[in-house]
């Protein structure tokens, strides 16, 4: 079985993602989202919320799981029997950071990393600028899943 992971924080999932998990998805037997818990950093959504968010946004590709870690991504792909990591590209700026990673993980764990540019339409999101553009009232229900939409209204509504 061919078994891939995409790692992030996913805080919110927008649609660049959810293009990135597809396009990958197609590529492998079973893809695992994982969220990353980072203890030190306050999130705009708890990774419980993210999970669920995920999980709704990909219902519709069945090879697709949800899951979360803590620490080293190349343990998480050590206890869990997974050689390749995905990750999805916006910019040459995020090919120089991520190829250093890249090498890193295969020299600490042999596993493999998979670049995956995301589509010309979505190149531009990113988790924070969509929140930012939430933040102060604009529109950003073309960017990311209605869930989230729904999810980051009722946020700002709620004054948190």
């Amino acid at each position: 079985m061919r078994r891939a992971v995409c790692p992030g924080s996913f805080d919110p999932v927008t649609n660049g993602h959810v293009d990135v998990i597809t396009r990958a998805a197609a590529l492998y037997d079973e893809l695992v989202v994982a969220v990353l818990v980072n203890p030190g950093k306050a999130g705009l959504f708890s990774v419980e919320e993210r999970m669920a968010l995920l999980r709704e946004a990909v219902a519709d590709v069945p090879n697709v799981t949800v899951d979360s870690f803590q620490g080293l991504l190349v343990d998480y792909c050590r206890a869990n029997d997974v050689p390749v990591i995905v990750k999805g590209l916006r910019a040459v700026s995020d090919f120089e950071y991520e190829l250093q990673m890249a090498q890193m993980n295969r020299e600490l764990a042999g596993v493999e990393t998979l670049f995956v540019p995301t589509a010309p339409q979505v190149g531009h999101l990113s988790s924070s600028l969509v929140k930012q553009i939430a933040t102060f009232g604009g529109d950003v229900s073309g960017l990311v899943p209605k869930a989230v939409h729904e999810r980051l209204t009722a946020h700002r509504e709620a004054g948190a």
